[in-house]
């Protein structure tokens, strides 16, 4: 038990105790002591991991209709969510039209690899892109892709929304080179692969880029209507039932006497 409490106090770097160890033995309150200070720790650090993951707010894969989309490879999905695949450093392509839940489901496995100790990355392709392209010192840009290619995980969300220029293209191929084999980047896309060539027109490291995304990657298609769609109807009908409603409460009111 001692040598397991001091291993623990050397983890946690408490110098000034171990320092006294012999000194104060081992009372009943130096393993709660220690217990507090991990708890702390771990509840810090995953406080400072999931801001750093500018994640967003998002809907719980518990409260996803899986019944709204025609396709979706549900059991593919849940295996995403037991981050097996970040072992592997295997990259996550979710393809599909708009509204259909991509963005959603990417940022359930971002918030469960948060969740599991993992550092975490969310980004729109435009604003990191963005980001990089307006960068015009080099020794910055370079820290910067470093920071990127670092991160155990890292979602790029709506390629294929817009359109981008070369350096876009080329700062893209960097960041997804640089994290090929060794570490997992999820891409959120509306288009096939056979149409990011209009993404990014001109450049010449798209089909490269596609190369190195797909190499040891798991490509889970979704089809279906927008759900953000469905949902805006949805509460289209209800306020107008509610105007109704009102309209109609009004009309029985008795008449003011005379």
């Amino acid at each position: 038990m001692t040598d397991t409490l001091i291993d623990r106090a050397r983890d946690l770097g408490l110098h000034g105790l171990l320092a006294h160890w012999d000194e104060i033995g081992e009372p009943d309150w130096l393993a709660r002591l220690i217990a507090w200070e991990e708890d702390e720790r771990r509840a810090r650090s995953l406080r400072r991991r999931l801001g750093a993951a500018r994640i967003g707010r998002f809907k719980p894969l518990a409260d996803f209709d899986w019944e709204w989309p025609r396709r979706c490879d549900r059991m593919a999905v849940e295996d995403l969510m037991t981050l097996g695949f970040l072992d592997e450093a295997a990259n996550v392509v979710l393809v599909g039209p708009n509204g259909v839940g991509k963005s959603t489901i990417a940022a359930n496995i971002a918030h469960r690899a948060v969740l599991a100790g993992h550092t975490v990355r969310f980004a729109t392709a435009a604003s990191m892109l963005g980001e990089l392209a307006a960068i015009d010192s080099d020794t910055l840009l370079q820290r910067k892709l470093r920071f990127y290619a670092r991160q155990h995980l890292l979602v790029i969300d709506e390629v294929g929304y817009l359109s981008y220029s070369n350096r876009h293209a080329d700062l893209l191929f960097n960041i997804v080179s640089s994290r090929s084999q060794l570490r997992s980047t999820i891409i959120t896309t509306n288009r096939p692969f056979a149409e990011w060539g209009e993404a990014f027109p001109n450049a010449s490291c798209v089909v490269a880029l596609v190369d190195r995304l797909v190499h040891n990657a798991e490509i889970v298609a979704i089809d279906g209507d927008s759900y953000r769609r469905k949902e805006a109807e949805e509460r289209q009908k209800e306020r107008a039932a509610e105007r109704r409603r009102r309209r109609g409460a009004s009309g029985r009111r008795a008449p003011p006497s005379a």
